[in-house]
């Protein structure tokens, strides 16, 4: 296929953005689905747009179709769309089959669809019935935007991210090993959205005894994450806030005790406990992010101590790192009310790709890819 010329390009990456921006605005409601976005142009003139809303819905084809006003223009558009259009029945119809119903004579994508019911069936029925499909358009963007859902159906695994907020002098907890406000209210409310854009939010028995955490997102309007917690004794007490009713929990420990008298009464208590593995003394990571595959978990945040987030890393089972810096020191004499030390964040070194930085009321964020 002929390559667009420059100013087709630009006319393309300028609806392909488009398409972009109203596909994030269904983060946090779609999953399992992908973010998708899509704009109807005819001529230069935007005449119908539409986003994946929320799972179950409509796709964002469909949306952006049912908004143009005049559908015999649709003979003579073209139809943006961020991922490939699905060509399999689901919980909609083919929106491939909709847009050759309307006769759209034009499509022009970002990237095909991992998900092996698609894989190129959708393109394929398109160029078929006649419709002149482009790929490409903003692909690292858009492979971007729904990296989590990308690698779900690539590797059969959930994308996994790690939260850490860090003191300037290297410290992710008090000498007490309370890891609590090391960042401020703003970096805090940050980190309620990252909840609310992630599926399942992954912490250790160690935090969860020390901080007593809610892991819930109620400092932004989102839904709460199913919360995860890796508890290879059983040393988390029933009482814990983790385990209330705000948000759905999932206690994961080793197989051994997932059938003891103390796991009968958590579940007692209406907590939900499964049984994994051990492998070298701790509960198999592997086998957790199969698990949590399993649930339809396309993307897990983790919010843990240095042990866990060190061995999702030196495991190679973490992709991307949220890291807050705090201009704050937990080192000294115990004069500042700390003690003398902190805890120390991870000492292992590896290779990290800084994407993004960002400033929340003196709290620096690192946005970084492993690899």
């Amino acid at each position: 296929m002929r390559a667009p010329d420059t100013a087709e390009t630009w006319r393309h990456e300028r609806f392909m953005a488009r398409c972009l921006e109203l596909a994030a605005r269904g983060a946090g409601f779609v999953s399992p689905n992908p973010q998708v976005g899509s704009v109807v142009v005819c001529g230069d003139r935007v005449i119908g747009e539409g986003f994946h809303e929320r799972f179950g819905g409509p796709h964002a084809e469909v949306n952006a179709i049912a908004s143009v006003t005049d559908h015999e223009l649709l003979r003579r558009s073209t139809l943006y769309v961020n991922l490939e259009p699905c060509s399999h029945y689901g919980k909609t119809p083919p929106c491939s089959d909709l847009i050759i119903e309307k006769k759209i004579p034009k499509v022009v994508l970002a990237c095909r669809d991992p998900h092996e019911r698609v894989a190129g069936r959708g393109v394929a029925k398109l160029r078929e019935a006649g419709v002149e499909v482009v790929e490409g358009i903003l692909s690292g963007e858009a492979a971007r935007l729904n990296e989590a859902f990308m690698k779900f159906h690539r590797e059969r695994m959930p994308f996994v991210a790690l939260k850490l907020a860090q003191t300037l002098d290297g410290k992710i907890a008090t000498a007490g090993g309370l890891s609590k406000w090391i960042t401020g209210e703003a970096a805090r409310k940050e980190v309620h959205r990252m909840r609310a854009g992630h599926d399942a939010l992954l912490t250790g028995a160690a935090t969860v005894l020390a901080d007593d955490p809610l892991l819930t997102v109620r400092h932004v309007d989102g839904k709460n994450p199913l919360r995860v917690v890796l508890d290879r004794e059983l040393e988390v007490p029933p009482e814990a806030a983790v385990f209330g009713p705000e948000a759905p929990t999932l206690l994961v420990t080793s197989e051994r005790l997932s059938v003891s008298g103390k796991a009968a009464i958590l579940r007692d208590r209406g907590v939900e406990i499964e049984g994994i593995e051990e492998r070298d003394g701790a509960l198999d990571l592997v086998s957790v992010l199969r698990l949590l595959h399993g649930r339809n978990a396309l993307s897990v945040l983790v919010e843990a101590g240095g042990r866990l987030s060190s061995a999702l890393v030196r495991e190679r089972l973490a992709d991307k790192l949220y890291l807050f810096i705090a201009p704050k020191l937990f080192g000294g004499d115990g004069l500042d009310g700390f003690g003398p030390l902190g805890v120390e964040a991870p000492e292992q070194a590896f290779a990290l790709r800084i994407e993004t930085t960002a400033s929340f009321s003196g709290d620096l964020l690192l946005e970084a890819y492993f690899g």
